[in-house]
């Protein structure tokens, strides 16, 4: 049975660090790691370091059972494919089946906290696959990441300029983590391979955004009203903004899911996996200090 580990989505955010951690922490022998993405000259770093690198194009069916060849465990990283409705699953169920056909042993996939109940748009995409790497027969290791920290640097910046920051959140909490976090568990479980688990990736606490902003203006000494709208209201906003609709849709669909509380449980699955303790709000913000005041 090969012991090769395939990570798709080697190139991206979280795929890299995941990578990083294979190598790095815990020390997997590059010759055992496969890095796959569309475009593998971007991972010209990685195949000096040893790894080999494939073409993984998730739209190329045939390409990605070649792509998987060999392999004993692949981590299929969910893809971006928001805009069209039903891709980004007709994509990951294509790889569950190239899994399947190549005589994978192991499947591991990244998907988001309780996608039955959750309100996102593209909670369907997550529960979908999750259900056809069940309905495949192979072990599988189901990795639930929560709302990353880092997405609040998408917006952070621009609401600190103005002062205000809008949600239709009402109060709702999250159990926000780090996508390095993510990326140390996942890397955990694709090493250990715990057979048919499916654990939740949280941080330690749950945080309101009136939380977060108060220790982004702690932090920072820069003042940050939070201001609740309705969904109607944060989807104007936001189109005005210049915004995709799909964008906006998750967006709003996001905070409604907050709102319903359905973001809002805690759980010791990153601890179980890595033995550490999650990094906390005040440390990311206080990392990311010279960008939010620059």
């Amino acid at each position: 049975m090969s012991d090769t580990i395939l990570v798709t989505g080697a190139a991206g955010q979280l795929g890299q660090r995941v990578v990083h951690h294979l190598l790095e922490t815990y020390k997997v022998p590059a010759g055992r790691i496969i890095a796959a993405t569309r475009d593998p000259s971007k991972l010209a770093d990685l195949a000096t370091k040893g790894v080999a690198t494939r073409k993984a194009d998730f739209d190329d069916a045939a390409g990605l059972v070649s792509a998987f060849e060999g392999a004993g465990t692949v981590l299929i990283i969910s893809t971006d494919a928001l805009a069209v409705p039903g891709q980004r699953l007709k994509q990951h169920t294509a790889a569950v089946n190239a899994a399947a056909k190549t005589g994978v042993k192991h499947i591991a996939y990244t998907s988001m906290p309780s996608p039955d109940k959750s309100l996102v748009t593209f909670a369907p995409d997550h529960l979908g696959t999750e259900n056809a790497i069940k309905a495949s027969g192979l072990p599988y290791t189901i990795l639930r990441d929560a709302w990353y920290f880092d997405n609040f640097m998408m917006s952070l910046p621009h609401n600190l300029e103005g002062g205000k920051w809008y949600t239709a959140t009402k109060g709702g909490k999250v159990p926000y983590i780090t996508r390095e976090d993510c990326a140390l568990a996942i890397a955990a479980a694709l090493v250990g391979k715990p057979e048919n688990k499916t654990y939740t990736l949280t941080g330690s606490t749950s945080y309101s955004i009136a939380d977060v902003a108060s220790a982004v203006t702690t932090i920072t000494g820069r003042p940050l009203e939070v201001i609740d709208v309705t969904d109607e209201q944060l989807s104007g906003g936001l189109t005005g903004a210049g915004l995709p609709s799909f964008v906006v849709d998750m967006l709003v669909s996001a905070d409604a899911n907050i709102r319903a509380g359905n973001f809002d449980s805690l759980s010791g699955d990153f601890t179980t996996l890595t033995g550490k303790e999650p990094q906390t709000l005040r440390k990311f913000i206080e990392d990311r200090k010279a960008a939010l005041t620059a």
